[in-house]
């Protein structure tokens, strides 16, 4: 095997179509030493004038969503949100995962946008693009302030997460749990340690990902598992053993959506199937193909985080079957958006 950069998903720096000059490594013959050496985090200071965004995706089940950062250090190989750091000049490859965009000003920007004339509560996601909980979040605290402002004006959200750092924040979810105001999805791809090391390098691993659900749930917060994305071949074969444990750690309810390869992602998610499984890339590729209709690339909605043809039905008839083994009776509750002060705290004085 090639040089291959532990603790990272992505190990090639993908170009960027809107760039027009770019280091490539096409003749590796020419060099007389390597390109790439191991990537170190480099951290970007970024002030936007807003952040909460409108999600008009007809196959997302969310109508708004924010991000305090841009570019994730989990490094999950197959994450669709690689694509979007391309806007900002970077590669969706490596560069997605060490060069990582802070939005400083977040918490100071949600608070001005909830105080507009025109805001009318409705369920946000926190985040809908890269991970609210990812390793920077401790030095930066930008989701804990942003729950700090949304507990103030009593706003819904919703978070999802593969990072245990979210039991920190036990005490403002359990605040706005109080008023049902919030629910958690904790992400959960594998319970196969060996796989998540190389598929998810920085995430906390599954052991702790269910621990989280636990702790959530015995504090009173509304939670469930996402498994997703379910890549046949790799860990379609898992559902059944994550929702049984996620609904045995107190999970209400359960998500999935299939791998789908868009943009640059494929080339990226190639590279490293080759890597770390070459015994089975032709097997885990044509698979993946079958579920977007010959491509890995898909864009139709609907079909694109559903699949379609026979694979995707027998993983849909699998997480059926499953979910309603273990998880008939239970449910998130609905918001309450009638909680929602436009004036904060209520105060006496």
């Amino acid at each position: 095997m090639d040089e291959y950069f532990k603790g990272r998903g992505a190990q090639i720096k993908t170009e960027n179509k809107f760039l027009k000059a770019q280091y490539v490594t096409e003749h590796i013959e020419g060099l007389d030493e390597p390109l790439l050496e191991t990537p170190l985090t480099q951290i970007f200071i970024e002030h936007p004038k807003k952040i909460i965004n409108k999600v008009d995706s007809p196959d997302l089940g969310m109508m708004f969503s924010m991000n305090p950062y841009q570019g994730c250090e989990h490094g999950c190989v197959y994450c669709y949100a690689r694509n979007t750091h391309e806007y900002y000049g970077f590669s969706a490859g490596l560069d997605f995962e060490t060069k990582i965009i802070v939005k400083e000003n977040a918490p100071v920007i949600l608070e001005q946008q909830l105080l507009q004339r025109n805001w009318h509560a409705a369920p946000i996601m926190l985040s809908g693009n890269t991970d609210c909980y990812q390793p920077q979040e401790r030095k930066f605290q930008l989701t804990r302030k942003m729950l700090q402002v949304l507990a103030k004006y009593r706003h819904p959200v919703s978070l999802i997460t593969k990072n245990s750092l979210i039991t920190r924040d036990i005490d403002i979810l359990h605040d706005l749990a109080s008023d049902n105001l919030v629910h958690v999805m904790i992400s959960i791809t594998t319970l196969d340690e060996d796989l998540r090391r190389v598929m998810e390098p920085r995430t906390a691993s599954a052991i702790k990902r269910l621990k989280t659900i636990e702790a959530l749930a015995i504090a009173g917060i509304p939670v469930g598992v996402m498994n997703a994305p379910i890549i046949p071949g790799l860990n379609h074969h898992e559902i059944p053993n994550v929702i049984k444990a996620a609904a045995d750690h107190g999970a209400l309810t359960a998500g999935m959506t299939v791998v789908r390869l868009n943009g640059s992602i494929g080339k990226i998610f190639e590279d490293w199937l080759r890597k770390n499984f070459p015994d089975r890339f032709d097997k885990v590729w044509n698979q993946i193909c079958s579920l977007h209709g010959g491509t890995v690339n898909d864009s139709n909605f609907g079909r694109r985080m559903a699949g379609d043809g026979n694979i995707a039905d027998v993983i849909h008839q699998l997480f059926r079957s499953t979910k309603k083994k273990y998880l008939t009776g239970r449910e998130l509750p609905p918001y309450d958006l009638t909680k929602f002060r436009k004036g904060g705290n209520l105060s006496l004085f």
